[in-house]
């Protein structure tokens, strides 16, 4: 069985702390946020690490190894969280995701199904852009037979403020390949997903 270790960096710039913290303060003094009380003090430099945290995906090692069974059935890694930045109004949203591909040649170390979605997660984004970018990414680096990402999100951007729609969630979804094509492997993974009967 041949291994391969992929290194992936971070898709995010360097971070400036001193300088996020900074804007930080004067954000949140234009908006009348009175920072000399002793509890509000460390909020900026808070903020700036937190915002950090959020637009910051760590690096990884994907790892993929021979597929010497010839497995051609579907993995799932269903439940995966994210958390990311809506870009429009800078407020969290969070969700799951339930990524799938039926294996080629090669199939990927479990756990890289998470740090995948984790990657392109962090940052600014659109649920529809994430969905696409995680289906897309995995078909470049696996050249699977098929894949599909669906993903489940709340934004606080929609319960927070605006139609203030408390609960509603979206649901996105991508199909590449055979899981696109083949309606019984478009509908076997929407079972797996959660969706449909089994």
């Amino acid at each position: 069985m041949t291994i391969t270790a992929k290194h992936v960096p971070s898709l995010r710039p360097a971070r400036n702390l001193t300088a996020a913290t900074a804007a930080a303060a004067a954000f949140l003094e234009a908006l009348g946020v009175d920072l000399t009380a002793e509890s509000l003090h460390d909020t900026p430099a808070r903020m700036a690490r937190a915002y950090a945290d959020l637009l910051t995906a760590r690096e990884f090692k994907l790892t993929t190894f021979d597929n010497d069974e010839g497995y051609d059935e579907l993995v799932m890694a269903r439940n995966i969280p994210i958390r990311s930045v809506c870009e429009h109004h800078l407020l969290p949203f969070v969700g799951v995701a339930h990524v799938g591909y039926l294996p080629a040649t090669r199939i990927l170390g479990l756990s890289k199904l998470a740090r995948v979605v984790e990657m392109f997660a962090h940052g600014t984004q659109v649920q529809e852009r994430l969905t696409k970018q995680i289906a897309d990414w995995l078909t470049d680096e696996l050249e699977p037979n098929g894949v599909g990402v669906v993903i489940e999100a709340e934004h606080l951007c929609m319960t927070l403020r605006g139609v203030q729609a408390v609960g509603a969630r979206t649901t996105t979804s991508t199909m590449l390949g055979a899981l696109r094509t083949n309606a019984a492997s478009r509908s076997e993974f929407l079972a797996m997903a959660g969706f449909g009967p089994r």
